[in-house]
């Protein structure tokens, strides 16, 4: 988990930068931005997943996973969100040069 945080912790970074960007610099961050949450994403994935090998008694295994389980499902939703902005800006941005 501490890789996802680290990764979530550079998209914030990313994500302050964008503010008064446009242009390559903006498109440059931007997909910074979209690489760290789904970095993010992939770890949380990996990690749900080691759960599974992990022999450790059921009431916890269960709790953490659940919570691993909702951290993916948000981040998975902001990278939906960062990818739709990334899409909308880069049309506008091809209407007015």
């Amino acid at each position: 988990m501490g890789n996802g945080v680290n990764r979530l912790d550079q998209s914030v970074k990313e994500l302050t930068v964008l503010g008064g960007l446009e242009g390559d610099k903006f498109e440059w961050h931007m997909s910074n931005l979209q690489t760290w949450v789904s970095a993010a994403l992939t770890d949380e994935n990996m990690c749900v997943e080691g759960f599974a090998d992990r022999a450790m008694d059921g009431p916890v295994k269960v709790g953490v996973r659940r919570r691993v389980v909702y951290v993916a499902k948000i981040t998975s939703n902001a990278l939906a969100l960062v990818q739709r902005f990334a899409a909308k800006h880069a049309r506008v941005g091809r209407h007015h040069p």
